[in-house]
Parts: C-alpha cells; structure tokens; sequence
C-alpha cells in the first residue's frame, strides 16, 4: 500500500506531524474488519541514525569526506532498504526525515511504482525563522541537562534522553540551503499533501483524510508499471513505432531467409487475419539482394512512415496493414533497380 513520504525544512515538526498521521492511519485501518492494512513508521530515530551524518561543515568533517559525502549516502540506503523491505500491498509505509533531495524522492516514487502501489508527499510547511528557534531551544536544552552524545563510527549515537536530538548551526543552515521543496507539477512530488506549522486538529484531520482517499480511498487511480520495463509479446498489440519496427523486421529476415542462391523469385509473407491471401515481395533477377540494401530500404520506410503520415490503411496500427505498405514499398523499389 501507499508510500507516504513526509518532507521539510530541519526542525520544523516534521516527527510530530509524522506520528498524528500514523495514529490517525492506525484509527482507520481498525475501522476496518478485518484490518486490511499494516502500518509502519520508518526514520532516522528508529534507525538509530544520528543527525551527525548531515553535518559537511569543514570544522567537523574532512574535504574528502565532505565531496564524497559517504556518511549521507549510508544514511539514505539504511532508509532505502528499510523502506524496500516493507513495501507491498498490504503496507502502508511512513518515511519521516528530510527527504530534501528531490532525486531522492524520485528513487523512492520509482520503487514504490515497481511494486504497483501509490506514493504521495506530505509537505510539513514552517517558516524558517521558526524553524531556526526551535532548533535554538534544542540546544538551549541540551547545554542545560548537560547531555554527552557518543557518536560511533557508523553514524548511530547514545544519549541519556530521548530528547529531540538538535542540529549544529552551520549543519541547520546548510541544510535549509540545500532543501528543494516538492513541487506538486512533477509525477515524483504527487500528489503532495501540505500541513502548516499552525494547522489545528480540525485542519490536520482534513488533511490526513484527503491523504487517505487519495491513497487508500475507493476513487484511488490504479498504479501501472513504467512501460519501458514491461516486456512485449509478439501480438499485434503495441505502440505504433514497435509494430512498425517488429514487421518491417520479420519480413527482411523471410526475403534472407527464403530468396535463392542465384538471386531473384519470390517471397511469401503471410498475414495474420484469417481468409487473407498472402503477400509476395518480387526479387531482382540474377542477384542476391544482401543484408545492407534490405536494411537501407527498411530504415528508409520506418523513416518515412515514424509519424504515421499517409497509413490511413494501416488502421489501429494493425500488422497486417504495415506489412502490406512495406511489401508494396520493396517491390516498388526493386522494379527501379531492375528498370535502371
């Protein structure tokens, strides 16, 4: 089931948006007898991902590891994998963090599209000067309690409190610099859902139930698979430019196949509708018509025909119809070829 992907600035409420949303999903999956759904809340906190792997500032990290930016990239496969893991028809799946990178957004709309099932964003909107406060008071409280905050090699952290882990400064702005808002005019960024840092519990919930129509509702669009990975079979179905490719190619492969060693004769091409009578290609007399001049003919019809201009015969892009104009194609053009 859907994949709900929560982005926005550092700090601006994203979790605790995050977490209403899953008990808001939890209420109406219960509704449900039985419960047709499984929800689960993936992110850096349950991860165990400290917000350190953020951090490029040159005081905290080297030049190297900053253009490689390792620490980052081990972070989102961690959250990348963890999402794989739980994505299916019957998983609604919460990935809360930045998810500011709109690549990265890409990524996971193509995962979630090759397992068939919907994804949408939801967008937590906070002003930044907000946003920057909160992150103050989180280090305000941080340097009271006197916290220590082990970070071990692999990025996860120990502290003695739950307490919302804030961000260093230079990280904050750094992040809020390179944040690239989900733009609901890309297929990858919608739909996009929008909650403001204000919103009430009346406001949250309409939000929350346009997300569940959207996702889970009984309008909700089917999800089909990019076409580009979808193999074809050898029916007569298809776009227009593969039945062009397929047929023209079929018969260059009869003429190689079936002409004489001598040269010239006929060659039989069949249709496929039942009753029709077959097709003949007329060679050119005493020689072999070779592979490169059939190719030459053949890339010359597909370029003349690509748009569809003048196969008013052809009719639904039918086979049958593409042999027929290719046939008359080669024959007219070895008849110039015999005649010259």
């Amino acid at each position: 089931m859907p994949l709900i992907v929560v982005s926005g600035l550092p700090t601006s409420g994203k979790t605790t948006r995050a977490k209403q949303l899953r008990d808001y999903l939890a209420a109406r999956i219960a509704e449900t007898q039985p419960p047709k759904y499984r929800l689960h809340l993936v992110s850096d906190d349950s991860l165990s991902i400290s917000r350190a792997v953020y951090d490029l500032s040159p005081d905290t990290v080297r030049l190297h590891t900053r253009s490689a930016n390792s620490s980052e990239k081990d972070a989102r496969a961690a959250l990348y994998g963890a999402v794989k893991r739980l994505l299916s028809d019957r998983d609604f799946v919460i990935l809360d963090g930045l998810n500011y990178i709109k690549g990265w957004r890409y990524q996971l709309h193509c995962e979630a599209k090759a397992m068939r099932t919907p994804n949408c964003i939801l967008r937590v909107a906070c002003p930044v000067d907000q946003a920057r406060h909160i992150n103050e008071e989180r280090r305000r409280r941080q340097r009271q309690r006197g916290d220590t905050t082990t970070t071990t090699t692999t990025g996860q952290q120990q502290t003695g409190e739950a307490a919302p882990e804030p961000y260093e400064p230079a990280n904050w702005d750094n992040l809020v610099f390179r944040y690239e808002e989900p733009n609901p005019m890309t297929r990858w960024d919608s739909p996009l859902f929008a909650l403001l840092w204000d919103d009430d519990e009346t406001q949250t919930k309409q939000t929350f139930d346009r997300l569940w129509d959207a996702m889970a509702g009984e309008g909700r669009k089917a999800v089909r698979p990019n076409q580009s990975t979808v193999q074809r079979g050898r029916d007569a179905g298809g776009d227009y430019l593969y039945v062009l490719e397929r047929e023209t190619q079929d018969i260059v492969k009869r003429i190689l196949d079936q002409q004489g060693d001598g040269g010239g004769g006929e060659v039989t091409v069949p249709l496929a509708a039942a009753g029709s009578q077959h097709l003949t290609v007329d060679l050119p007399a005493g020689r072999k018509v070779g592979l490169p001049q059939l190719q030459r003919l053949r890339r010359a019809f597909v370029g003349l025909n690509r748009g569809g201009i003048g196969l008013e015969r052809v009719g639904n892009m039918a086979a049958d119809g593409m042999r027929e104009l290719f046939v008359a194609f080669l024959n007219d053009a070895f008849e110039k070829d015999d005649s010259c």
